[in-house]
């Protein structure tokens, strides 16, 4: 299910990103320049592969029409700074964000530059736009719209799990929008009911001693909030060893 939702806002991303580009086609024939920055995604992922194929379907030829900027962070936060100014000097025409860290980064970094987000969780409360209507600035794009799957997780957990009734959550104090995220999960969990408790990670070395504090804790699953770190190095999320309870 994942994976069909990041493919469905990377391919709409497309034709949001392609908005200033066709503005100005008819003008120059010069190839217009995408930056693309990468929090949690990577340049050879599925995503960005879906991403390419949108750009041909609507007739833009990489090299010929558009030259894409890649950078990534790969999930490390301390880069994106760097990375933003990098494109902001470069004078890319458009910036498609696969977070929302490195959105905010932008916005601060460029009033001018225009910037298409995807895969933010609620850039409404975030600020990075006005309203999902109506926008303003220089910031459009996509919403996970998050905080409305927060319970029909909890009760997926206990579909799959009808005995489960502790889950600890993983989230990073670093994401600007994490801190409500939890405080969502724990005041939808109990008309699950679920006892939720968290832990708090920033850096992948840190899954594994908070892991094993929750595990101690006796909890029988682990939820995840959705963040370009933990996606970045899902496969040590992934071998954790899981024994519920």
């Amino acid at each position: 299910m994942l994976d069909i939702r990041r493919r469905e806002f990377i391919t709409l991303a497309v034709s949001t990103a392609a908005w200033p580009l066709a503005a100005r086609a008819q003008q120059v024939r010069t190839p217009r320049r995408i930056g693309v920055l990468l929090v949690g995604l990577s340049p050879e992922s599925k995503e960005l592969k879906h991403f390419r194929l949108g750009l041909r379907d609507a007739g833009y030829a990489e090299g010929r029409d558009v030259v894409i900027e890649w950078r990534s962070a790969n999930g490390d936060y301390d880069r994106v700074p760097a990375l933003v100014a990098d494109l902001v000097r470069s004078k890319v025409d458009v910036i498609v964000e696969d977070s929302t860290v490195g959105t905010e980064a932008t916005k601060r970094a460029t009033s001018t530059i225009p910037i298409v987000m995807a895969l933010v969780l609620d850039p409404v409360a975030t600020g990075l736009v006005q309203s999902l209507a109506h926008p303003g600035g220089n910031v459009t794009g996509l919403s996970m719209m998050a905080t409305e799957l927060y319970p029909k997780r909890l009760q997926l957990l206990k579909e799959i799990n009808p005995q489960l009734t502790r889950i600890a959550v993983f989230w990073n104090p670093d994401h600007p929008f994490h801190a409500k995220a939890v405080e969502e999960v724990k005041a939808v969990a109990p008309s699950v009911p679920i006892e939720v408790s968290s832990a708090a990670v920033r850096t992948p070395d840190q899954f594994g001693p908070a892991f094993s504090d929750i595990m101690r804790a006796n909890v029988q699953a682990l939820y995840v909030i959705d963040d370009p770190i933990f996606f970045a190095h899902r496969t040590i999320l992934l071998a954790l060893p899981i024994h519920p309870k």
